[in-house]
């Protein structure tokens, strides 16, 4: 998916809601507990209750790497589904991938030649060589960890070098010499808050993929007022607050409930943005 192509479907559809598809065995409805294949079950249902709200899907490795090769089978499975169903939908692997070089590579073969995923969330701190291999392919983003959600983000992102230069500050800045706003793309966690103006400072046209919205205690509002550019450039991210809203046998229409509600949300802070 080109930038334009991105653009036209959050204008399209009024809404840059993303749907994290963090499935965890342990927390899906019970009754699906006997289908073939759980996860793909639950993830089917959530995405096509929520698909007509928003505009891309992020399905965490980590879920499906904890079940093993069954896991590794339903990730593919739900991908596949998105593409032959959903082709218009941004999708996401959230990976946090990066490595030497070689490895890098491999990596990259793996999401975006044989499993056709657009994207995929790169770790930077192995710099350049670990990163570039990633941006090869046309048509395909890597998204580069910046300043991230987590209590621990202030360990090293946010500490400051001789000249003040923060780390996630030369992240954005160094990065930009491997790639640019039409192939790479920054995650900037939602209880970031007013630091989105430092960031749009160094990458103004960058698209920003920003977890955190909902569970984690993130403002959409925040994140709208300091990170939103004529182009959106956000793409913002619901998991747990979307997926597992409902527990019965409601559990995806309940979803795709919460998904209209933020993407209303979301219609009213774009309307507004452009008048």
């Amino acid at each position: 998916m080109t930038r334009q192509e991105l653009i036209q479907q959050i204008f399209e559809k009024k809404t840059f809601l993303c749907v994290g598809l963090d499935t965890d065995i342990k927390k899906i409805p019970e009754h699906l507990l006997k289908e073939e294949d759980p996860i793909f079950a639950f993830n089917k249902a959530i995405i096509d209750a929520t698909a007509p709200y928003c505009i891309a899907y992020k399905p965490n490795l980590a879920f499906y790497e904890s079940m093993g090769v069954k896991g590794w089978i339903s990730f593919e499975k739900t991908i596949t589904y998105l593409n032959e169903n959903y082709p218009k939908h941004f999708i996401i692997a959230d990976a946090k991938r990066g490595d030497i070089g070689n490895t890098s590579a491999m990596y990259a073969r793996t999401f975006f030649k044989e499993m056709n995923i657009d994207s995929l969330t790169v770790a930077p701190y192995m710099g350049e060589d670990s990163v570039t291999p990633f941006l090869q392919y046309e048509g395909k983003w890597v998204i580069l960890l910046a300043l991230t959600s987590n209590k621990g983000s202030h360990d090293f992102q946010l500490t400051a070098d001789s000249e003040g230069e923060r780390l996630f500050e030369k992240v954005l800045r160094k990065s930009q010499e491997w790639g640019n706003a039409d192939n790479m793309m920054y995650v900037v966690g939602a209880t970031q808050g007013k630091m989105f103006e430092d960031i749009r400072k160094i990458a103004p046209d960058h698209f920003l993929l920003v977890p955190g919205v909902g569970a984690q205690g993130g403002s959409l509002e925040d994140v709208c007022q300091y990170g939103m550019t004529k182009d959106c450039g956000l793409i913002v991210n619901s998991s747990r607050a979307i997926i597992y809203a409902d527990k019965t046998e409601k559990f995806a229409e309940v979803a795709g409930e919460e998904a209209k509600k933020v993407a209303e949300q979301m219609k009213e802070i774009l309307e507004n943005a452009q008048k």
